[in-house]
This record gives structure tokens, C-alpha cells and sequence, in this order.
């Protein structure tokens, strides 16, 4: 039995808030709040119901704050959130990112549906977002000529950065045609400016006048966009398709300014300080590197004492070294005669030529065995090959007989009744073969 994985409960829960974050990353939710509390920390909790069932919500400060309505328990609502898993205590719920009275009309039902047609095509997907360049030199906008937007976007930039390269490129930003522009300008920012971010913005209005930005083909040519596009449209309360198709969602034109050019006197205080901690750090480590060096001469003695000490150890090692050499080799020249004195006492002349004539009757001996075993093995094999022949079955070809075996599993025929008319059967003779199809059975 193969080993079987055992998880812990931590892994189980973390594994289930993975499963439901990535098959329900935005959904809308119809229900009826019940058991609502608002704790000090400012955030809503409560339970989305119906007559069968519930499940736990929670809305957080930041976004309840942005509702127009207040909740009450009893109220029927349309809720926009992401369904996640609390780990702690194993229960899942939805986090809150919207939240409307219930009685949607048209367009909303138009904006869901899209909003999950491409989001099950990967639109919306983290991985699929391009990240926003740190402080870029050159930004288009993408937004109305004369509109509020496009003033609240360059003032920001200019008190927070300045000095920054903004190309507006106007389309209109309401009415039927405004989606077909949009898109197009997107294409053609992509295509012919080299730009490090777009910004696609407009103030503030209802659901139909921000509409153009809740079309596909606007989705789609924001997703398509190699350049990174930030998307500002409407008040922070608003969110239109293009929001979850931008690389980076910004509530306001002004915060889109805030997002992409940080205060520049925030950055110079910054760089400021990274400078006098590098400036502390090496003033430290040469002061450092100063007390080390004091240290190393104050052991380090007079070199030139340490050179003569050092050439005296060398004339005494090579005084010792020729004598050692001078004693190794006259004891080698003794060994090497004593060892040729004792060599010529065995007589090897005369032991090579006998053990030479020893090794030509050895190999005269083993050449006729040699010669002896394979005619014995050749006579076995005839033999062998004689007997062979007598019970071969194919030999019987030669005598004008045939083998017939079936088609397609090759099974030889022995019997008519193993055959049906119509069927083929391979009949192999004595040089090649045949294919045949059985017209009658006997």
C-alpha cells in the first residue's frame, strides 16, 4: 500500500482559502443582511442570507466608508466581494468590496455579465498585470481635452514632481462613439509613441455616463497594451471594467498622479538620509580599517632582520641537502652492484631459453586441441541440423503443400469451421505468398 499523504489542519485550511480565491476572485452575491454589528475598528460584519442558506461577510472600513446607504439588518442587497477562507477558525466568507440595495437595471446586469465573461478568459488575473515604472519621464492621458480630469492629473503632478513629459491624447468620454475612440487610441499610443505609462481618466457621473468604459472592446485593448495603463475613472466609489483590466486602478485622476510621481521633496529627504547613513557607515569603517592598520604595524617587526634570518636557514639547508645527496648516491651505487652480483648467480640466459622451448611445446599441444574440439563441434552441429531438418515443418513446401493462417491474427487454419465465407486468409508456399478471400466453406 502506498504511502498516504497526511495533511495538517493549517495546510488543509490554507489549501481551501487557495482553492476559493482563485475559483471566486470577484463575485456578486444576492442576499438579505442579517445579525450586523460595527465593532470600534470601524468594519461591518454581518450574514448574507436567503430562505436556504447563509454564509459570513465582512465589509472593512476603507470601503464601507465609501457606501451612500446605510445597512440594516433585514435590507436586501447585491454584494460584490471575493470569497476567501479565515484560517484560524477554518470558516469561509466573503470580503465585501461593493455593496448596492438590491434593484439593478439593465446596465448593471450588462456589467456583471461581461465583468464574468472575461474574467473567466484571465483578464483580471494578477499575474497577467504589468508593473507601473518608478518616476516616468513620459505619460499620456488618455481623457477629454476640456474636461476636470485632466486639469486635477497635471496640477497634482506639478506640485508633487514636476518637470515631467504629459501628452494628452483626446477622445471623447461619453456617448456611444466615446468606446470606439478609447480603444483605438490605445492601439494607436501602443503602436507609434514610446510612452513608460498610460493614464485612461475621466471625472465623476452615473453609470451612463461613465458606460464607455464598461465596453469590451475598451477591456480588451487595455489588457492588449504593452504599455502599462493606469485606469482613473469616476469618483472612488465607481468601478468600471476597464478598473479590472488596467494594470493598476487608481479612485480618482489626482490619485493617479499621487500613484505614478511621489513627492519630490519626500524623495530628496529620503535620499538625504540614505546618504549620511552610507557617510556614518564608511566614516565608521575607516576609522575601523585605521585602528586595524596601528595595530598589524605596531606586531609587524624590522623586515630586514626577518630576510637575514632567512638567508642563513637557507645556506645551512643547502649545505645539508648536498651532503644528504652526496651519501644517497654512493649507497645507491653499492645497492646497485650488489643486486647485479646476485642477478648473474641465477643464470637467467639459460632459464629464458628453457622456459622458450617449454612455451613452443605448450603452444604446439594447444593448437591440435584447439583443432580436435571444433571438429568434434562441427560434426555435432551437421548433426544437429540434420535433426532439425527431418522435423521442420515448413520443409513440407517443398512437396507442393501449403500453411494457411487467418486473417488479421495469423492463427493457422486446421479446420474448415475456424474460417467464414468473405474472410481473407494468408496462404504461404514454398516462395512467397498468398492473400485470399474464402468464397465458399466446405
Amino acid at each position: 500500500m502506498s504511502e498516504q499523504k497526511i495533511y495538517t489542519v493549517s495546510e488543509i485550511n490554507l489549501r481551501i482559502k487557495g482553492l476559493l480565491e482563485s475559483e471566486y476572485p470577484l463575485v456578486w452575491i444576492e442576499g438579505e443582511i442579517s445579525n450586523l454589528r460595527t465593532p470600534s475598528s470601524g468594519h461591518l460584519y454581518f450574514v448574507l442570507k436567503d430562505a436556504k442558506a447563509q454564509i459570513r461577510a465582512v465589509m472593512f472600513r476603507h470601503q464601507n466608508q465609501l457606501l451612500r446607504f446605510n445597512p440594516e439588518d433585514g435590507m436586501a442587497v447585491l454584494a460584490l466581494g471575493r470569497i476567501t477562507v479565515y484560517e484560524p477558525r477554518g470558516e469561509y466568507q466573503v470580503i465585501i468590496e461593493r455593496l448596492e440595495p438590491k434593484g439593478r437595471g439593465a446596465l448593471q446586469l450588462a456589467f456583471e455579465q461581461l465583468l464574468e465573461k472575461l474574467g473567466k478568459e484571465g483578464l483580471f488575473e494578477q499575474s497577467e498585470k504589468k508593473p507601473i515604472p518608478f518616476l516616468p519621464d513620459r505619460v499620456v492621458v488618455v481623457t477629454s481635452p476640456t474636461g476636470a480630469a485632466v486639469r486635477d492629473f497635471i496640477h497634482v503632478m506639478d506640485r508633487r514632481f514636476g518637470s515631467v513629459h504629459i501628452l494628452v491624447f483626446p477622445v471623447r468620454v461619453q456617448g456611444r462613439e466615446a468606446a470606439g475612440e478609447i480603444a483605438a487610441a490605445l492601439d494607436r499610443i501602443n503602436a507609434e509613441i514610446d510612452a513608460d505609462v498610460i493614464v485612461l481618466t475621466r471625472g465623476g457621473g452615473s453609470i451612463e455616463d461613465l458606460w464607455p468604459f464598461n465596453e469590451e472592446q475598451v477591456a480588451r485593448a487595455v489588457h492588449r497594451s504593452r504599455i502599462p495603463v493606469v485606469s482613473a475613472v469616476g469618483h472612488e466609489v465607481d468601478f468600471t471594467i476597464s478598473d479590472f483590466a488596467a494594470d493598476r486602478r487608481a479612485p480618482t485622476p489626482s490619485v493617479a498622479a499621487e500613484i505614478l510621481f511621489p513627492s519630490k521633496a519626500d524623495l530628496l529627504n529620503t535620499v538625504q538620509s540614505h546618504l549620511k547613513q552610507c557617510v556614518g557607515a564608511l566614516t565608521s569603517k575607516l576609522a575601523l580599517g585605521k585602528e586595524r592598520l596601528g595595530n598589524l604595524e605596531a606586531r609587524l617587526s624590522d623586515p630586514r632582520r626577518r630576510i637575514a634570518d632567512g638567508l642563513l636557514k637557507v645556506d645551512d639547508f643547502r649545505d645539508r641537502l648536498q651532503f644528504h645527496w652526496l651519501m644517497t648516491d654512493n649507497g645507491a651505487k653499492r645497492t646497485l652492484d650488489s643486486l647485479e652480483n646476485r642477478l648473474l648467480t641465477f643464470r637467467p640466459r639459460e632459464r629464458f631459453a628453457l622456459l622458450g622451448q617449454r612455451l613452443d611445446h605448450l603452444r604446439t599441444d594447444l593448437i591440435r586441441l584447439q583443432t580436435r574440439s571444433l571438429e568434434r563441434s562441427s560434426e555435432r552441429l551437421q548433426t544437429a541440423v540434420q535433426r532439425m531438418n527431418a522435423v521442420n515443418p515448413l520443409n513440407v513446401l517443398d512437396r507442393g503443400y501449403s500453411i494457411a493462417t487467418r486473417i488479421p491474427d495469423g492463427r493457422v487454419l486446421r479446420d474448415s469451421s475456424e474460417i467464414a465465407s468473405g474472410e481473407q486468409v494468408h496462404v504461404r508456399l514454398r516462395k512467397g505468398g498468398l492473400v485470399c478471400k474464402v468464397e465458399e466453406v466446405e
